[in-house]
């Protein structure tokens, strides 16, 4: 199988996967299936957990980066490639690049986590930081491409791309063929776009649900006008899917083979992250997280057996912390009180000893006696707090009043 540049439109269809997954053998890993009793006892049905956080380079994206660039004439190989990423797609250009011993520039922009940075180089691309978002990025990298002339490899806007990723969808099906549903993390679509030309090819009565983070849903939009449209300023903490437009070629197959799409808050992306590292012993990213996140958010909404696609692990561990505190917040694990008491010998002592008696576990205290909106015998304490859930905060926040504490926040 190969395409040219210039076939950068042509259809995917179920051939073009199964040749990727032969181009595939000896590169990329068949990841693990594992399943999840916990989310089974949520859904009511099995769930099973498609492991791609333990694919080569962290993610799928080595798949179609492979694949993409194995595909390229003789003197495309010659030019070099170039690519664009804040991370995953840039670590499996690099080391598709590596193998097939063709010079890889990779352009990441400057608030790039540096493991992500660091795992690129070490694969054996060049790395040059620009821009501070990833669509300044994208154009340094295109104009570089017309400079130079290397390839620019697309991160989902292209038929190898999508073949090579659709591979995930022919393994599930041989893992798993009984599921009914597969849930996964929708970006620009390219991999979404691939599981189902494969899926669908071959059984045709497996729901697809798409799931994207609420502040980078641009594929609500788009379907309902019915051509990709743009989100300005796409946030969430999901980089691997904060993608502001679909791509062309990939919107054309969500449209007709996926059968919803839908969103999750960061609330939730954040509390499957922790369930996946407390329940499953898995390291995922947040974006590789979004399906457990739209389990969690309507576990009676699939039909099981349920096979939802982590799709990467590759998390920068000072995000891992944020986000980690975060989803103990979402469960009423985390609690952060703010008070003011009489700054006199042994209040805070006493301060503490009434959460003492609340059975909550202090992890953090800051005491400051000298602020414009203190009164003269006044000092303001914030307190981090671990909790044992909603419940265990209200009562926290019950004992300190009874104390006779003023709770501010």
């Amino acid at each position: 199988m190969s395409y040219s540049t210039a076939d950068s439109l042509r259809p995917v269809t179920l051939d073009d996967v199964r040749g990727a997954q032969k181009m595939l053998m000896g590169v990329a890993r068949v990841t693990a299936m594992e399943g999840s009793r916990h989310l089974s006892q949520l859904v009511g049905a099995p769930v099973h957990l498609k492991c791609e956080n333990l694919q080569r380079t962290g993610s799928f994206k080595l798949r179609g980066a492979y694949v993409r660039i194995a595909g390229l004439l003789p003197e495309e190989r010659a030019a070099g490639v170039v690519a664009a990423s804040a991370g995953n797609h840039a670590q499996g250009v690099a080391l598709a690049s590596a193998l097939l011993g063709v010079r890889a520039t990779v352009f990441m922009p400057k608030g790039a986590p540096l493991p992500k940075i660091s795992a690129t180089r070490e694969y054996g691309a060049e790395v040059r930081l620009h821009g501070h978002v990833v669509d300044e990025t994208l154009a340094a990298a295109e104009a570089y491409a017309a400079e130079t002339g290397a390839v620019f490899i697309h991160p989902f806007d292209h038929p190898d791309i999508i073949a090579g990723q659709g591979t995930v969808g022919l393994e599930i099906l041989d893992q798993c063929p009984e599921v009914r549903t597969i849930v996964v993390g929708i970006g620009g679509g390219g991999l979404v776009a691939g599981l189902a030309v494969a899926v669908k090819a071959l059984r045709p009565d497996v729901r697809i649900v798409g799931v994207q983070a609420e502040g980078a849903a641009a594929y609500p939009p788009s379907l309902t006008a019915g051509c990709p449209v743009s989100i300005e300023q796409p946030a969430t903490m999901a980089d691997g899917i904060k993608v502001g437009r679909p791509g062309e070629v990939p919107f054309g197959l969500v449209r007709d083979l996926v059968d919803e799409v839908r969103t999750v808050t960061e609330d939730e992306l954040a509390t499957a992250l922790l369930l996946c590292l407390e329940r499953a012993k898995l390291v995922v990213e947040p974006a590789g997280a979004s399906p457990v996140a739209a389990l969690l958010s309507g576990p009676r909404d699939f039909e099981g057996p349920v096979v939802a696609l982590l799709s990467g692990g590759n998390i920068d561990p000072l995000l891992m912390q944020r986000v980690l505190r975060h989803g103990m917040v979402a469960q009423g694990r985390y609690l952060a009180v703010r008070l003011r008491l009489t700054d006199r010998p042994g209040a805070l002592a006493s301060l503490l000893g009434a959460l003492s008696v609340a059975d909550a576990n202090v992890l953090d205290v800051s005491h400051v006696r000298t602020d414009p909106r203190l009164g003269l015998t006044e000092a303001e304490v914030e307190l981090h707090l671990e909790t044992k859930g909603p419940e265990h905060c209200v009562e926290v926040g019950r004992t300190l009043r009874e104390a006779g504490y003023t709770v501010i926040d």
